[in-house]
């Protein structure tokens, strides 16, 4: 597909978004909105029923209507590095410089504060009913707190002691489902604890793990080394182990009953994998590598935002896996996209979130 602008529309200004389409001058998709935080961001986006929340490395947390307009800004003063934990009606942020706060939802009031903790490098994740919180720490420690003051309710230790020249650095967000969190710890392994009290129920020796999925009872896991696998949740038998690749580059996501990984290599591409076996089943070059999740759209179109400096966002054809459209957003794409209804949301790694309309199908 060329990515000449479309000869019959004039060309865009250069700090527009550029759209490359594949069905002639009618636009697929359209700009809808641009907002910077002001800085860098890696955290990612949390998706709200009109709109969504984000933050920056300046500290900035950021929540936005679907039409881009601030509903309000916190500063935490330090980089908010990983994706907040949404609880309903408030969310909790964690900092590099170990802050970690609890704010309400609707106006950003901080609910309480704790400092002196250790770097908030994991993504936390909160259980179902919002009453815990659970954190790990760069040195492989994890902790459940009470969402409701931030008091400790447990702490499991290191699982080893941390090199002493070792630089902090985050693990794959965890997974919480039927009792279990299940932690990927670096050279430590992939471990399930009971949310309860913290007790191992059982342990994998697998090492470099990009991150996990789960679906039903089953847990994917791809790892740095090209290897997915699918584990029963509850005791970590393996059901299937599959080896798409030398190298993959993202963890697993799960869309249109296929499990998707990116792969690492001189040519990228995105792998669909049958969930239950584990068999190919789709294969796609993509421009530059998938390092985030994709997400679906529709029953329709398959979104794959991409890492290179373009920052292209590719809607893939559902029913061929034929390129229907990509937009390019000038800035890597390094989060999972958000789509509310016929819009999608990506955060830009230059700390701006892009929005678009997709054209509604004919007929």
């Amino acid at each position: 597909m060329s990515s000449r602008a479309c000869p019959c529309t004039p060309l865009l200004p250069a700090l527009a978004l550029t759209l490359v389409a594949a069905m002639g001058c009618r636009e697929p998709a359209t700009s809808d909105f641009r907002h910077s935080t002001d800085a860098s961001s890696r955290a990612g986006l949390v998706a709200l029923p009109d709109g969504v929340l984000t933050a920056n490395e300046a500290g900035t947390v950021v929540r936005l209507e679907r039409s881009g307009r601030v509903v309000w800004r916190v500063s935490l003063d330090r980089e908010v590095a990983t994706r907040p934990a949404l609880l309903g009606d408030s969310v909790i942020a964690g900092t590099v410089g170990g802050d970690l706060v609890r704010l309400n939802l609707a106006d950003g009031a901080v609910q309480w504060r704790l400092t002196g903790e250790p770097p908030v490098l994991t993504a936390p994740v909160a259980d179902a009913e919002g009453k815990f919180v659970f954190l790990v720490a760069p040195d492989g420690s994890v902790r459940s707190l009470y969402t409701d003051t931030g008091k400790t309710d447990w702490e499991r230790p290191p699982p080893g002691k941390p090199e002493p020249t070792a630089a902090p650095r985050g693990f794959p967000m965890p997974v919480l489902q039927d009792g279990l969190l299940v932690v990927a710890l670096g050279d430590a392994g992939l471990m399930a604890l009971a949310t309860q009290d913290g007790a191992k129920r059982w342990q994998r020796d697998l090492r470099d793990v990009l991150g996990m999925t789960l679906w039903r009872d089953t847990l994917y896991v791809s790892t740095r080394q090209g290897h997915v696998l699918a584990l029963r949740l509850g005791d970590g038998t393996s059901l299937w182990e599959q080896a798409p690749a030398e190298a993959l580059s993202s963890p697993p996501s799960l869309a249109l009953g296929t499990v998707w990984v990116g792969t690492a290599g001189e040519v990228s591409a995105l792998v669909g994998l049958s969930p239950s076996n584990g068999k190919e089943v789709a294969r796609i070059t993509l421009p530059d590598p998938l390092i985030s999740e994709v997400t679906p759209v529709r029953e329709d179109l398959l979104l794959v935002p991409t890492s290179g400096r373009q920052g292209r966002l590719i809607a893939l054809n559902t029913t061929t896996w034929a390129q229907a459209f990509s937009v390019r957003a000038d800035t890597p794409l390094r989060t999972r996209p958000v789509v509310l209804g016929d819009q999608v949301i990506v955060l830009g790694l230059d700390g701006r979130v892009l929005s678009w309309r997709l054209r509604k199908t004919d007929p």
